[in-house]
């Protein structure tokens, strides 16, 4: 019997889709496809390559209104937001297009009579991209396009929860005419996975996902030289100094804190607010998140949708309910969400004060819409607490004095600094992260480093 993938709803607990999983007979056929693709690949001009890749996104964002739906039967975002990710996977698309030329330009150092010197950067061969469910096309995107615009060939593996997206990628890049063998995508088990990263026939993994997944990556990498690129989520603080713009800060951190119903790696988890203004903090984000809509994330109205899955939600009920029980209060009221229901993926947002980091609600990553807030006295105690954490993917000042959000920045173990702002990325500058988050970089000129390697040449045409 044939082991298939299914992607279980969360709207209504149904098989939205299931494919068969790849046999040992597919996955020998995509990697040696893939690897002889590469080498001609390699040999197309970075201008060609770009027009071939900007066909795709275009043929992508001509899916949108197929795509928005999709996205809720999968993994519960409302559809009012679907074409939120489509942007911003167009925005980052586009850049790393862009950028391309330039990045991936010989490095010339000063001259040297009768030598010709330089670094090229020269493709790295085949990059296996492992991608998330919770924003599949805004994570695969960050990998796939710079791996082929670098010159090289990609295998894509969509998470079960959102396997539609790996078949989206293939039909994009199909319509654009890239060569056949540069981008495949496969339904693999766990097994599969790790097999492939063993079999020494790719040279680079891109996945983002838990930390345990990524130990799992990295012990199937021993010994095998191949190189790795985690993303593996976070625990990210905010701090609301007395100086910040308090109706502009909770309006932003509130939408950072439960977009996507809080299932989000760089979500705000945890905010710090000066005693100054806390009060007044606490009351407006309370307020405004009573207004969110709970629901069904296919009406236009739901702002709120379910989470991935019924144990996702009993995970962060249990870290609601130990919270309170050790002192913490709770602000929401979760019986005004008629759709709140114990045992199913649907999870009224939370909001917890007199918290303390003895709390896993403070210290451990939830993905869930909750978030608890901790009074502080001054910016020391702040960045002690923001980097009390096993993660370190961003962080946010909220202020109106710059130079104290940079100097706060320069003290805060983390992969991003806001001032301002949250759960953005800016693909001009690297998506990386410290700690338990992981290693590596995507985005920005920074981002081909991984996808390239320098090859070095030193010409006397002197004798």
């Amino acid at each position: 019997m044939t082991d298939m993938v299914r992607c279980i709803s969360p709207v209504d607990g149904s098989v939205y889709a299931e494919r068969p999983v790849a046999d040992a007979n597919d996955i020998e056929t995509a990697l040696s496809r893939g690897k002889a693709a590469q080498i001609a690949w390699a040999r197309v001009p970075i201008a060609e390559r770009a027009a071939t890749c900007s066909k795709a996104v275009d043929a992508m964002l001509a899916m949108s209104a197929e795509i928005a739906p999709e996205m809720s039967w999968q993994m519960g975002r409302p559809v009012r937001y679907g074409a939120g990710e489509m942007g911003g996977f167009e925005e980052r698309a586009q850049h790393m297009i862009s950028i391309a030329e330039e990045a991936l330009a010989p490095i010339i150092p000063e001259p040297k009579d009768g030598l010709k010197r330089m670094i090229k950067r020269v493709p790295i061969g085949v990059v296996f991209v492992i991608a998330p469910w919770n924003y599949p096309y805004l994570t695969a995107v960050n990998s796939v396009v710079p791996a082929l615009m670098a010159g090289n060939a990609v295998v894509l593996k969509a998470a079960a929860q959102t396997l539609l997206v790996a078949e989206r990628f293939q039909q994009a890049f199909d319509a654009a005419g890239l060569p056949e063998g540069l981008l495949q995508h496969m339904f693999l088990s766990h097994d599969q996975t790790a097999g492939i990263i063993k079999s020494g026939q790719i040279d680079q993994v891109n996945f983002t996902g838990s930390v345990a997944g990524g130990r799992a990556m990295e012990q199937a990498a021993t010994g095998s030289f191949v190189g790795m690129g985690l993303e593996l989520g976070g625990k990210d603080p905010a701090y609301v100094r007395a100086d910040a713009d308090i109706s502009y800060a909770v309006e932003n951190l509130v939408d950072g804190a439960f977009f996507n119903s809080g299932q989000s790696c760089c979500g705000i988890e945890r905010i710090y607010v000066d005693a100054k203004v806390h009060d007044a903090f606490v009351e407006g984000f309370a307020e405004l998140t009573r207004g969110y809509v709970l629901g069904n994330p296919l009406d236009e109205e739901t702002t709120l949708g379910p989470l991935v899955k019924a144990s996702a939600a009993e995970f962060v009920r249990g870290q609601a309910n130990d919270a309170i029980r050790d002192g913490a209060t709770a602000l929401i009221d979760t019986s005004q969400f008629s759709a709140d229901k114990a045992g199913t993926p649907y999870l009224a947002p939370q909001v917890l004060t007199n918290v303390n980091h003895q709390m896993s609600v403070m210290t451990e990553e939830s993905f869930g819409p909750i978030v608890g807030i901790m009074k502080v006295t001054s910016d020391e105690e702040a960045i002690g607490l923001m980097n009390d954490s096993d993660y370190g993917l961003t962080a946010s000042v909220w202020t109106s004095d710059l130079e104290a959000a940079e100097h706060i920045g320069d003290q805060i173990e983390t992969g991003t600094v806001f001032m301002n702002r949250a759960d953005y990325l800016d693909p001009a500058l690297a998506w990386t992260g410290v700690k338990d988050t992981g290693k590596g970089a995507t985005l920005s000129r920074v981002g081909f480093e991984t996808l390239t390697r320098p090859k070095s040449y030193h010409l006397r045409h002197k004798i």
